[in-house]
């Protein structure tokens, strides 16, 4: 072969596999503190470029360099940078630093005659300007290096799983104390307003068996966002309505002046942060930052950021998040720090730095922008005629900028909803990349301990390739894995997933499995069964079928029962038939959850769930057009449906309970003599309609759109029912309608208003059945299950059911601060406060309400426990006070 061929048909190779003949030059060493401390996680960046990178835990850095001529700069927070001229040639230079503590000075800052904390007025301009530097910058591409780590120090009672233990650290490197690693290099694009493209380049786990690469989600290099690690922001707009801010002085460096705020909640807790910013003068930018905050579980989280100048933006190109926290008993740790090299970075035309912004109330500007300046120009425009803003006008124009952004995107035929679009492509040799390819990608060098779990991780590995199985035997290990997936006893009490083919699935449930167990009066304990075959019918997973078919065994009746359905599914609208005999519930909303029921039946002699029997064939329609803002559902039934009673009388209870016994399947309800009905047929059309007013929001991820689901809009909803009569045999002869207004906002940091509104009324009411009436959602039993904006909490199920017309309100507020939680260390445990309201209208009712006080966050790691109080009140009567333990999770089937 021609030499000239040879070459490049060579390097390709090399490249492929990860091996490189050029010789690697830069620089390298230790960062460390007068004391001798190593400076961990200290920043490296080459001035006047976007090379850099960041020192690892024991203050070793490594930075590749291309020959040439370099002023690097080494940062690291509180300390003084410290700056080397380096010239570099054909190999790796050896650059140890040590780093003297930052000189800051006390000096006045220039806001008139001031008596305010020189603070105020510094984050006063900081906080007008952090939209303007979010807008800043129009598009980059990035390297970014991302290394995390995960170590359990604790576990409880370990001396139970001693053997499970080192089977997992033999297995798969897992081990108290012992650091999980995941690498990853990503090649990052963005642009403005919401584009994330990333492509995973290489990718490392020190776990043996996970083979899978872990994709993190990057968000934009950006600091000004009104939240931050999940708590509002000292930038925010509204930032003085919980913080305080400190002036600590001001040093000059890298030709800049920056000053030190001490950022300082005003109540401490999760959804705020506290630490300190760096603040850039005349800019008012961040120049590094450190803070921390607690979350919602109760984990203490901390982020440590750095900038540097890239074409005059002080750009975040290290940082550094840490997490500590405990579980049950469990105690970790987590870390990740991320660094990022710019390159193509383009800044958004009119938002350059010379724009200045003073605070008005000290030193107004030259000029005063009215309203109608600011609206009768453009941005770009407003920026070059005037230099200087006041703080109120520079929100204005930016405010005014984004509006005809807006515009123009909409008239570009942009979908203007999507509030962030994500793809991520990850490369196919991303968990193939050799030893050299990673230390040529690795910005952060390993740590002793890291580079040891790695090494067990490559002898683990090892073992395994080295005691790989035969065909003969891998065939072998499969026949058993099969015959034990389709062991009797596996099909009895599990459940199984069958993958004949790509597009196809079949599940099996067993009779003695999850579905089953439950206990009630009226069948005792059900066996049930079912199977169900799913089928893809396109590549492009638009077109889907199911068919299924469930099985039950009555043991106190001794009867089989059982139905089956078919579905159909095109994008987002689904065509079911079913049909056949099963219970239901008297209340369709299934108010009484199976396992709930069951615990009462068996341990308190209180049967809450009351059953009916259905012979039924059943058509339904549910489509969801415009994105899921827009649902329309439907469905006409044929049932002809009976009344059950227990399965026996006087049913001998685990436990006899003095004031509690079993009662009939037959409730008891006020507005009608009783709740019994004859067996009757029963055709039935029952329409749904819902819409979420307000513009739909969503992300883009992977090309697929993700509806918000916590946004704030209102969600209305429309009910019609009818019972036909006069077509076959059926008896029912009514009209219902029913409208419900839904509604959650936030009203402050971690605290919400939730409020749900229906009224409806039986237009005519010629024939009702009692599993016709209008229900409620009900509790009787001192643990509630449900939402718990509109779930009653003492209301009997069916006492009030209606034939009439009815009105129902209620009313959730969710404090992050009340009255428990004035206290500082009662909100660090994570609790919160809820008061609330329910109130029912129906012609027996006589105006029942309930009103109450609920206190979140009472087991840690489960915030979705409360323990409530709760009056009653009827008639303007008091009826007593009950306490409940609550919870917003839902448990079992149907």
């Amino acid at each position: 072969m021609h030499h000239s061929l040879l070459n490049p048909f060579v390097a390709l190779i090399l490249l492929l596999t990860g091996s490189f003949v050029c010789q690697a030059q830069g620089i390298r060493g230790m960062v460390k503190a007068s004391t001798g401390q190593p400076m961990s996680f200290a920043t490296i960046a080459a001035k006047g470029t976007t090379l850099g990178t960041i020192a690892n835990e024991e203050g070793r850095y490594e930075l590749p360099l291309k020959p040439g001529q370099y002023e690097i700069v080494f940062q690291f927070l509180g300390y003084k940078a410290a700056i080397k001229q380096v010239t570099i040639a054909t190999d790796y230079q050896t650059i140890d630093i040590t780093m003297a503590e930052q000189s800051i000075q006390l000096q006045d800052v220039k806001i008139g005659k001031n008596t305010e904390d020189p603070a105020v007025s510094i984050m006063r301009r900081a906080i007008a300007k952090a939209r303007f530097h979010q807008l800043q910058v129009q598009q980059f591409k990035a390297r970014v290096y991302t290394k995390s780590s995960f170590i359990v120090h604790k576990l409880p009672m370990t001396f139970l799983y001693q053997d499970k233990l080192k089977e997992l650290e033999k297995e798969s490197n897992i081990k108290i104390g012992r650091p999980v690693l995941n690498e990853n290099v990503a090649e990052v694009e963005f642009k403005l307003p919401n584009t994330v493209k990333q492509r995973i380049v290489a990718s490392r786990n020190s776990q043996v068996d996970n083979q899978f690469v872990q994709v993190n989600a990057y968000y934009n290099a950006n600091l000004y966002t009104p939240k931050l690690l999940g708590a509002v922001s000292p930038l925010a707009p509204n930032a003085f309505g919980y913080y305080r801010f400190e002036y600590e002085g001001t040093f000059h460096e890298q030709g800049v002046d920056v000053s030190k705020i001490k950022v300082i909640p005003r109540q401490y807790g999760d959804g705020v942060v506290r630490g300190t910013l760096y603040i850039i003068e005349d800019t008012w930018a961040i120049y590094s930052a450190q803070l921390e905050t607690i979350n919602e579980q109760g984990f203490t989280i901390k982020l440590k950021t750095t900038c540097s100048p890239i074409q005059s933006v002080w750009m975040p190109v290290s940082q550094q998040f840490d997490v500590d926290g405990s579980f049950m008993g469990a105690t970790f740790s987590a870390q990740a720090v991320r660094s990022q090299t710019f390159r193509d970075f383009v800044v958004n035309p009119g938002f350059v730095e010379d724009v200045k912004v003073v605070d008005e109330r000290f030193n107004a500007p030259a000029r005063t922008l009215s309203k109608a300046d600011v609206k009768a120009q453009p941005f770009a425009e407003a920026v070059a005629k005037q230099k200087e803003f006041s703080t109120k006008n520079l929100k204005q124009l930016v405010k005014e900028y984004e509006k005809a952004e807006y515009k123009a995107r909409k008239s570009r035929k942009e979908d203007v909803a999507v509030v962030r679009n994500d793809s991520t492509v990850i490369d196919s040799l991303a968990r193939k990349r050799s030893n050299a390819f990673w230390d040529s990608l690795r910005t952060v060098p390993l740590t002793k301990a890291e580079v040891v779990s790695y090494q067990k991780s490559d002898s683990l590995r090892v073992i395994k390739l080295g005691t790989a199985p035969t065909d003969s035997l891998k065939k072998a290990q499969a026949a058993a894995k099969k015959r034990k997936a389709n062991s009797p006893i596996n099909l009895l009490f599990g459940q199984q997933t069958w993958n004949p083919s790509r597009r196809t699935t079949w599940n099996w449930s067993g009779p003695l499995g999850p579905e089953s167990g439950y206990f009630n009066t009226v069948e005792g304990f059900p066996i049930t069964a079912s199977l169900r075959f799913n089928r893809r019918l396109d590549s492009l997973k638009q077109n889907r079928m199911s068919l299924a078919g469930v099985a039950r065994y009555q043991t106190g009746r001794q009867q089989f029962m059982g139905y089956g359905l078919a579905t159909y599914t095109h994008k987002t609208t689904a065509v079911e038939l079913s049909g056949g005999r099963f219970v239901s519930q008297l209340n369709e909303n299934n108010p009484v959850e199976p396992v709930l029921n069951t615990l009462t039946t068996v341990l308190f002699e209180r049967n809450l769930m009351k059953l009916y029997q259905k012979d039924y064939l059943k058509l339904s329609l549910v489509t969801q057009p415009n994105e899921g803002r827009f649902r329309l559902g439907g469905s006409l039934e044929y049932a002809e449906r009976t009344e059950l009673g227990n399965y026996k009388e006087n049913i001998k209870p685990l436990i006899n309970w003095e004031h509690f016994s079993y009662t009939p399947n037959r409730p008891t309800t006020s507005e009608v003599e009783t709740a019994g009905f004859p067996v009757h047929q029963a055709l039935t059309l029952n329409l749904n309609a819902s819409l979420r007013l307000g513009e739909l929001r969503y992300r883009i991820r992977n090309g697929k759109r993700i509806q918000l689901t916590n946004s704030e809009a209102p969600l209305v909803t429309f009910n019609y029912r009818k019972g036909i009569a006069g077509v076959g045999s059926s008896d029912t002869d009514y009209d219902f309608a029913q409208l419900t207004w839904r509604h959650s906002v936030e009203t402050g940091i971690r605290s919400r208003l939730a409020y749900q509104l229906s009224a409806g009324s039986f237009l005519t009411s010629n024939a009702v059945y009692f599993p016709d009436f209008k229900h409620f959602q009900g509790n009787e039993f001192f643990l509630q299950l449900g939402d718990p904006v509109s779930a009653f909490r003492f209301l009997p199920y069916y006492q009030y059911s209606t034939r009439s017309r009815f009105a129902e309100a209620h009313v959730m507020m969710e404090y992050r601060q009340l009255l428990l939680t004035q206290v500082t260390l009662v909100r660090l445990l994570g609790f919160k406060e809820n008061l609330f309201v329910h109130y029912l209208a129906t012609p027996a009712s006589r105006n029942y309400t309930e009103a109450g006080y609920g206190l979140d966050g009472l087991i840690p790691g489960f915030p979705f426990f409360r323990v409530e109080v709760v009056g009653r009140f009827q008639g303007g009567n008091y009826l007593g006070t009950g306490f409940l333990i609550g919870t917003t999770m839902k448990f079992g089937g149907n």
